[in-house]
């Protein structure tokens, strides 16, 4: 992965977050509501109670995130009649039957078993799959747009040309897919990363779970998915204007999902966890309504044609088809901002068919003297290391004119950050010398 000036950021809540309806599912009154069946929504709570022991109403129904009245008190109930559960006391309170506690009976713990060797998923009660669709559909990445400013503003710690400014705000409103290509070392990931910065700045909610069949996938991971707690809303003073949610979604920022030469096929795909016997959601399902980004484009274990041809029909249709391990197949959305970053010949790599699919090409060419040198004060800037135009001539003349060497973005960082290596070595503090320079370059280029 290459990058040249990274400036991490969080990116704040802003008045501007809630000045359109946010799709917020209203939490169910009626197991009906729930699009569940009881068989399912009483297994999933025998499984709580088998993995939990003793345990209150309340708790049981935060732990599936379902109301207690009307929906987990009637799963309680149906588990109680059939000598599945039993009250063994109550915690006091005001809600009086959500304070009874409950403990599984020996015949719950062998139904309880016989459950778990189909699937050991116990956690938030999943959502249908229509229901994933059509929350996908109603926060649709395409309903954002990004202004030119706030490009200028995302991308202010880089020095681009006014070439790539221009064409990145486009490509990110067009909500489909970017090439990123041109030598290593000239921040192509470094501008995903602000791509997705802008993203970020919007909220959605996925489900934690979406059910199909029968059968669980997993969808909210706290690795790919930032959620927004109550805490952060109620900070920004926004959370009395939000509506509450129905507890089995999660409020998150939109998804940036990265891979690199990790990827595989295997990884778009459902992963069904033996053990576990539930889904782990895809890398594509997980970035739904966000952005992924492949980096380091051409370098996986698989081949990039392989893997473009799994992507053709979702590129252009918008939607893509998982496998279950029954042989059924489902459909999904396809909504991401997916971008390719490459410093391979885009020729070694794709078919003018391909690339007629991907929307906005991007060749990140290398600084000019000017922009290099714009790189270099502002590097230099960071490091607390004093400026000299005098030193950085002597760089550019002897080690690029001389040397017929080619400009990279990410060389002022490198350079400098072996420089003050160097410095702390000998005991000095880091200062643009010829000596210093001299160093850092000798240790620093290879002639290839």
């Amino acid at each position: 992965m290459d990058s040249s000036l990274i400036d991490i950021r969080t990116p704040e809540l802003s008045q501007m977050d809630t000045e359109n309806d946010k799709f917020a599912p209203p939490a169910p009154r009626t197991i009906e509501d729930t699009g569940l069946s009881v068989g399912f929504l009483a297994d999933l709570v025998l499984k709580v109670l088998y993995f939990e022991g003793y345990i209150s109403g309340y708790e049981v129904a935060d732990a599936v995130r379902l109301p207690f009245k009307n929906i987990t008190d009637r799963i309680l109930e149906f588990l109680k009649r059939d000598r599945f559960i039993e009250v063994k006391g109550s915690s006091g309170g005001a809600y009086a039957e959500a304070a009874y506690e409950y403990v599984i009976t020996g015949i719950g713990i062998e139904r309880a078993r016989e459950i778990l060797d189909r699937s050991q998923y116990a956690g938030p009660a999943p959502v249908t799959l229509d229901s994933y669709k059509t929350a996908i559909r109603k926060q649709a990445l395409q309903n954002l747009a990004v202004s030119p400013r706030q490009v200028r503003n995302a991308l202010s710690h880089l020095v681009l040309s006014e070439r790539v400014m221009d064409q990145i705000g486009p490509a990110v409103n067009s909500s489909r897919s970017i090439f990123l290509f041109g030598h290593p070392g000239n921040g192509k990931t470094t501008i995903a990363e602000a791509v997705g910065f802008m993203i970020l700045q919007d909220e959605m909610v996925i489900p934690h779970a979406v059910e199909v069949n029968g059968q669980v996938i997993k969808v909210f991971d706290a690795i790919s998915h930032k959620a927004i707690s109550d805490k952060e809303l109620n900070k920004h003073g926004l959370l009395g204007d939000i509506p509450r949610l129905d507890r089995r979604w999660i409020r998150i920022r939109r998804p940036v999902v990265v891979t690199g030469g990790e990827l595989t096929l295997e990884s778009l795909d459902l992963n069904w966890d033996s053990v576990k016997k539930y889904y782990e959601a895809p890398l594509q399902m997980k970035a739904n309504g966000g952005m992924f980004l492949i980096d380091d484009f051409g370098r996986q274990k698989i081949r990039p044609r392989d893997l473009l041809n799994r992507w053709i029909v979702p590129l252009e249709k918008r939607f893509d088809y998982l496998t279950l391990q029954t042989g059924n197949v489902i459909q999904i959305p396809f909504d991401m901002l997916i971008i390719f970053a490459t410093n391979l010949e885009p020729r070694d790599l794709v078919d003018e068919a391909f690339l007629r699919r991907i929307r906005h090409k991007i060749d990140i060419q290398d600084p000019t003297f000017d922009e290099y040198r714009e790189i270099f004060k502002r590097v230099a800037r960071s490091r607390s290391v004093a400026y000299e135009e005098q030193i950085l001539t002597h760089l550019l003349q002897d080690y690029y004119v001389k040397s017929n060497r080619e400009l990279r973005a990410c060389h002022p960082r490198d350079i400098l950050d072996h420089l003050t290596d160097i410095a702390r070595f000998q005991g000095i503090s880091p200062q643009l010398t010829r000596e210093l320079i001299d160093q850092a370059c000798e240790g620093y280029f290879v002639d290839l």
